[in-house]
């Protein structure tokens, strides 16, 4: 996501404007800010993670569906709108059917790719807006790079705390959704990618 565009406006005129908008936008703070489009990197890390975790929800039986990133996260406790790259919801889903298209209201995990114009964001503000959201269980940040994922998850009474950062050949264990995501499924399009850049 980029600052490309920012205009001061209410909840009621950011729908009504996200309705008709030809690419997306986040809404925060009164603010909305245009999403750029996403480095080649960006968009085969985000299609080898979507993959990899919803081949590992299938393998474990898991009754959780993952969501695209055209897929709008409401955040009412802070008044945060926002298309994460990758969601997964475990039981039923729920959505504000008042806004068109509807709102997802109860995310499970929620995955971020970062790039270098929105790691910042990504790990401060936007990572505070996620965290007010009580129905998430984990929030993971995913580099665009290099093989990297670091899981933050709440804690049963402390509130938030960071696990360990997964690298290499190791899987990522995503607790509240009962898988482990092995980091060469999501990155193994990266490598390719990567072989034909060199």
């Amino acid at each position: 996501m980029s600052a490309v565009e920012k205009r001061r406006m209410t909840v009621e005129e950011y729908l009504a404007f996200e309705a008709t908008a030809e690419t997306k936008h986040e809404f925060v703070n009164g603010e909305i800010i245009a999403m750029a489009g996403s480095s080649l990197e960006h968009s085969v890390v985000t299609t080898g993670l979507t993959s990899a975790v919803t081949a590992a929800l299938a393998a474990a039986g898991r009754p959780c569906v993952t969501l695209s990133p055209d897929t709008r996260v409401q955040l009412a406790e802070t008044g945060m709108y926002a298309y994460p790259d990758l969601t997964v919801v475990c039981g039923g889903l729920e959505v504000d059917r008042r806004e068109n298209p509807p709102s997802l209201l109860n995310p499970t995990v929620i995955f971020e790719v970062l790039s270098e114009s929105t790691e910042a964001y990504d790990r401060g503000a936007k990572a505070a807006h996620y965290r007010s959201r009580a129905s998430l269980k984990e929030y993971v940040l995913v580099s665009s790079t290099v093989r990297r994922v670091e899981v933050l998850r709440r804690g049963e009474k402390s509130g938030w705390w960071e696990s360990a950062i997964f690298e290499g050949d190791a899987a990522v264990p995503l607790a509240s959704l009962g898988i482990e995501v092995p980091l060469e499924d999501i990155y193994r399009q990266l490598a390719f990618l990567q072989t034909e850049e060199a």
